[in-house]
């Protein structure tokens, strides 16, 4: 019987021990809601001048988070946050506003964007011609 106490106790401290970091700083109670009840969003954006991210250095790095709120350094965080929603989070749908005028200098600007979007990894890198033409496209993802 001695033994059979000590291995209820050692298997709960376990158990304990394993799923403790499972459930997050505090243990829930019957009937309480959890913490979340969205798929997180956030993403962190850089910028750089050259043809592709392995020989880019960025030059500028926002965060940007849309759940439950807009927020993060970026500067136009809410609609930023708008023009993804209405993209499904597919960053290769965002297109350029209508009307834009852009000269054709090639003057490349790198794009990368990674983080999870309602829960899925992202990993996108875009090219822009240039400034102007990066500043065009997603009305306000890509401006920062």
């Amino acid at each position: 019987m001695r033994n059979t106490a000590r291995w209820a106790a050692v298997l709960g401290l376990t158990a304990g021990a394993l799923a403790g970091p499972l459930t997050g700083a505090g243990q829930a109670s019957p009937g309480s809601a959890p913490a979340s009840l969205y798929a997180p969003s956030a993403l962190v954006l850089t910028v750089g001048h050259g043809e592709t991210a392995l020989s880019v250095t960025p030059e500028r790095a926002v965060t940007l988070t849309c759940a439950p709120t807009a927020s993060g350094t970026h500067p136009a965080a809410a609609p930023a946050c708008s023009d993804l929603r209405a993209a499904g989070g597919d960053l290769s749908a965002l297109r350029s506003i209508e009307g834009v005028m852009c000269t054709r200098q090639w003057d490349p600007v790198v794009i990368t964007v990674d983080g999870v979007w309602q829960g899925k990894r992202v990993s996108y890198e875009r090219t822009f011609a240039n400034d102007c033409v990066k500043a065009s496209y997603g009305s306000g993802v890509f401006a920062f």
